[in-house]
């Protein structure tokens, strides 16, 4: 799916997602990543849901956002709040979601001029798609 909305300031923008693939500024990531309007982690570590520590929380302090959107994958699945609590008492908002929601929502938060950084755990593809 497309999707097209960006602030003048943006130097991260989501152009499109779809199983196995986020495209950013017209290149495309087909592992988990974090994203900023103003920076890219192209090669996030945890790769699925299951391998979210708090270490992977507490590492994206430092891009000091107001807001950290989780896109899970396919679907929406809440971590143990235990892993992202350090988050919390640090007054950073956490939005679980699945991945497609989180590309679109980062998109208009961005756009909003907000400080948000988008943590996207990839969708895979079926073992059968190529």
């Amino acid at each position: 799916m497309k999707i097209t909305l960006a602030a003048p300031s943006a130097k991260y923008v989501i152009h499109s997602y779809e199983t196995g693939q986020v495209v950013i500024n017209q290149q495309p990531f087909h592992k988990s990543l974090v994203v900023t309007p103003s920076q890219l982690i192209p090669d996030w570590r945890p790769q699925s849901m299951e391998g979210l520590t708090k270490e992977d929380f507490s590492e994206l302090m430092v891009l000091e956002p107001s807001i950290i959107i989780l896109g899970t994958g396919e679907k929406q699945r809440f971590p143990p709040a235990v892993l992202y609590s350090s988050l919390l008492e640090q007054g950073i908002g956490v939005e679980i979601m699945s991945t497609p929601a989180a590309c679109r929502t980062y998109n208009l938060l961005m756009a909003e001029g907000r400080a948000v950084a988008a943590a996207l755990i990839m969708i895979q593809k079926a073992k059968h798609q190529k």
